[in-house]
């Protein structure tokens, strides 16, 4: 990047000369905005009753998970070639199709179940982020057992769609709940290795902020489900 681009970023974003702390509230701003789109577009979807008509069209649910892991999957394999803009606009379409899946929640669970655990989360989540943002351990090392414990949790449900495994559902909740909150941490963590790698390259660290507000927003939502399948009384 020659002096003239890296100037021009700076000074429309912003990131070239800005501290730890202010990179970290922004990518936790942009996290924070992703969840209050899902939130709306799942409140929405529910209040106007939108959601029962989405969900009688046929493999609506299948069509959904394959449109927010196509999201995801391009936006990690591309976030260094795309634009800033870009990078926002797909973590915006996946909280609103998230939002979407989430219009069910009000349909199946009590909403006060969904008020207390949203707290619940919010909670947990904060307490492991500030332990990831100010601890010096490196969560790092752990991060084969992170990677083994994700693997386990997709086998474990794509098997459930195939055999009855709801009995072994509370242990597999407890791992999952147990497993995002270390992700949490790990992925707080990381905010700080991106400001420090992408410190002179102020679109990188731009677009590293994006990838760390999805990672981070996918820590929350992830820990939410497996909270409300744990404690969370159905309709």
């Amino acid at each position: 990047m020659d002096n003239n681009t890296q100037q021009f970023y700076s000074q429309s974003y912003g990131y070239q000369a800005e501290s730890l702390g202010r990179y970290t509230s922004k990518t936790f701003g942009w996290m924070f905005a992703g969840l209050l789109i899902t939130f709306l577009t799942a409140f929405f979807g529910y209040a106007t009753r939108t959601i029962l008509y989405v969900f009688t069209i046929p493999y609506a649910y299948l069509i959904l998970a394959a449109a927010e892991l196509a999201v995801v999957i391009y936006l990690s394999a591309r976030i260094e070639k795309m634009s800033v803009g870009t990078a926002r606009l797909l973590f915006f379409l996946y909280s609103i199709l998230n939002g979407v899946v989430f219009s069910a929640l009000f349909l199946v669970y009590a909403t006060a179940d969904l008020i207390l655990i949203f707290g619940a989360t919010s909670l947990f989540f904060g307490i492991m982020a500030i332990l990831g943002y100010t601890t010096n351990a490196d969560f790092s090392r752990i991060r084969p057992f992170m990677t083994a414990g994700l693997i386990f949790l997709i086998a474990f449900w794509i098997l459930s769609i195939f055999i009855n495994l709801q009995q072994f559902e509370t242990i597999v909740c407890t791992i999952g709940i147990f497993l995002f909150l270390v992700l949490t941490a790990y992925d707080t963590q990381k905010i700080r290795a991106y400001h420090a790698y992408y410190s002179n390259q102020p679109e990188m660290a731009a677009k590293a902020s994006i990838f760390s507000a999805l990672q981070l927003y996918l820590d929350f939502i992830n820990l939410f489900l497996y909270l409300l399948r744990f404690v969370g009384k159905k309709n």
